[in-house]
């Protein structure tokens, strides 16, 4: 049978963008001109000052925004009559856990996209189980999610897009407003899975851990795209796009001229 035009198979890349420009209403372009292929099972940061464009480009990959170009996903143009496959590919971890969690607990919260995709009982509860191990999380089960620290609202927000098992993690901001125990946690994870990663972030030092390709972005641009070590070991690039180094590349501080 003929693949639908919207649908081009696509083993190599998660992600195919092309020529995609957006404005927000009243606003300057928030994105200009992005070009941007990632493949399958790539790890990938998407860096930059604020307002960079990081985000808005984040919310493209399964059509919560839609601007002027193309963006595919696994083959797919992300378009209305191919949404609801388009956001079963992409598992989108916003920066604020909140706006994921709804349900009076953990166990609820979960299991709400499975049951929404019309999973058995035994399935829900199956993907459940593993998507709590895989954070960490099994104690809190039973739990409210609004009673639980920010770190641990991470990770439960991280456990509802890992239960649907999508091909491509989104995540926006996701070591931000966390502690250390948690954030070595996430990362733990992060480095274990197995498909296609895309960070949005101002955390250098996790992406220097997490990601093996870097994506700089400026004012709605492309500035930088290379490897992650190659891209934040230069100090010149990030600073004239309103970034430092690492913390881990900085060295230590020079106490005897803080004093």
């Amino acid at each position: 049978m003929q693949k639908p035009a919207d649908y081009m198979e696509s083993d190599e890349w998660a992600v195919d963008i092309a020529d995609l420009s957006f404005r927000y209403s009243h606003g300057p372009e928030a994105l200009r001109d992005i070009h941007l292929r990632i493949r399958s099972g790539e790890r990938l940061a998407l860096i930059g000052p604020n307002g960079a464009g990081k985000s808005t480009l984040l919310m493209h990959l399964n059509g919560i925004l839609r601007g002027t170009g193309t963006v595919r996903i696994c083959g797919m143009l992300v378009s209305q009559k191919l949404m609801p496959e388009i956001r079963a590919k992409v598992g989108l971890v916003f920066q604020d856990p909140d706006d994921q969690l709804f349900c009076p607990t953990v166990f609820e919260d979960v299991a709400f996209g499975p049951m929404n995709l019309g999973f058995s009982k035994e399935e829900v509860f199956d993907r459940v189980a593993r998507a709590l191990e895989q954070v960490s999380l099994e104690e809190c089960r039973d739990r409210s999610a609004f009673h639980l620290s920010g770190g641990e609202k991470k990770l439960v927000a991280l456990a509802t897009v890992v239960a649907l098992s999508p091909e491509i993690l989104a995540l926006d901001e996701p070591s931000a407003n966390i502690d250390p125990r948690h954030r070595r946690r996430l990362l733990k994870w992060l480095k274990s899975f197995p498909k296609t990663l895309v960070v949005a972030t101002h955390d250098l030092d996790f992406t220097l851990e997490a990601c093996d390709r870097c994506v700089l972005l400026n004012a709605g641009r492309v500035v930088a795209d290379g490897p992650s070590r190659k891209i934040l070991h230069d100090k010149e690039l990030l600073e004239a796009n309103g970034l430092e180094l690492p913390l881990c590349l900085q060295g230590p501080p020079d106490l005897m001229s803080s004093a």
